[in-house]
């Protein structure tokens, strides 16, 4: 009966308590976690990379991705492969937890070698509708991957080389083609100032630290780098409302969050801002997602500044300050 009183009072989908609840247990909590989310197609990672490298190239032109790390890989490193194919030098991948890597990267790295290969569109609304940042033109970034670099980042050898390195231990080295990090704080491992270009695409809303990792973010990046990261604000399903893990009770949160390694962290558009300010970036550009349906500032159990109330996610491009 109390369960029941959560869910209307709170908004809560039931699934989202009794999951949480359900952790806390010690026998099933060491399977939280255990997958990194349902599998997605090549073609997803292809539009990802592709509306984030024209969307960072007309903000920032001339941006070099030559060194690229991604936040939160997971278990599929499409992204990583992507960059590849485009002539990315190096990917490191940098991940909370090790998930260990999807056998079927292998055939991932086929279907994109196809798609780049034949410089298909960039698939747009019709096919991955909730995919952002949305861009005005889908068209092959042919002024970005021009035939000169294609025709060296797909030469047969280099693809030899990135299933090779699909296949090794992936361990961090600096002149290693792929690696994969995990946990990714383990900032001892890596130099400073090592990356060109770092993304992320829906992974910041489920970092906990959010000061930390963009400290880390900044330790990273080269003088010149840039970063760009696609935050989703939403509740993940966890409540009815867009916004309703807003208005979610800290001791009722707890419950439902429970012992996950990972989970939304409830931090709003506002907070990462000033996060980002505090750690030495500049914002390049800014584009929220806009809900028509607020959130309610009587409801609210965070701290949030008004312009939260209604931007449920943002894809945001930052670079270092100059010293």
């Amino acid at each position: 009966m109390k369960i029941i009183q959560v869910d209307i009072l709170y908004n809560i989908k039931l699934r989202s308590f009794i999951k949480g609840t359900l952790t806390l247990i010690p026998a099933v909590d060491r399977f939280t976690n255990r997958a990194a989310g349902a599998a997605v197609s090549a073609r997803y990672f292809y539009s990802v990379w592709l509306r984030h490298l024209t969307t960072v190239a007309q903000a920032k032109p001339n941006f070099r991705f030559d060194i690229v790390a991604e936040l939160g890989p997971g278990d599929a490193l499409g992204l990583g492969i992507c960059a590849l194919l485009s002539g990315s030098t190096r990917y490191i991948g940098l991940d909370r937890i090790p998930f260990g890597v999807r056998a079927d990267n292998l055939h991932m790295l086929d279907e994109l070698h196809k798609l780049f290969k034949s410089r298909a569109e960039i698939p747009g609304e019709d096919e991955f509708p909730g995919v952002f940042p949305k861009i005005q033109n889908y068209s092959f970034p042919n002024h970005l991957l021009t035939d000169e670099r294609l025709e060296v980042s797909l030469e047969p050898s280099r693809i030899i080389a990135i299933r090779k390195a699909l296949l090794g231990d992936m361990s961090f080295t600096d002149s290693a083609l792929i690696s994969y990090v995990a946990p990714w704080d383990a900032n001892k491992i890596y130099s400073s100032g090592t990356v060109d270009f770092l993304v992320s695409q829906a992974v910041m809303e489920h970092v906990d630290d959010i000061d930390g990792a963009y400290a880390a973010m900044h330790r990273w990046l080269k003088k010149d780098g840039v970063m760009s990261h696609r935050i989703d604000y939403t509740s993940h399903g966890i409540a009815n409302n867009w916004y309703g893990h807003w208005t979610i009770p800290l001791v009722l949160w707890k419950i439902i969050r429970g012992r996950r390694a990972y989970f939304v962290n409830r931090f709003p558009h506002s907070a990462h801002i000033r996060a980002l300010s505090h750690n030495g970036f500049k914002l390049i550009c800014c584009e929220p997602t806009i809900s028509n349906n607020s959130a309610k500032a009587g409801s609210m159990q965070i701290q949030y500044e008004k312009s939260d109330l209604n931007i449920k996610g943002a894809f945001i491009i930052a670079k270092p300050l100059s010293l």
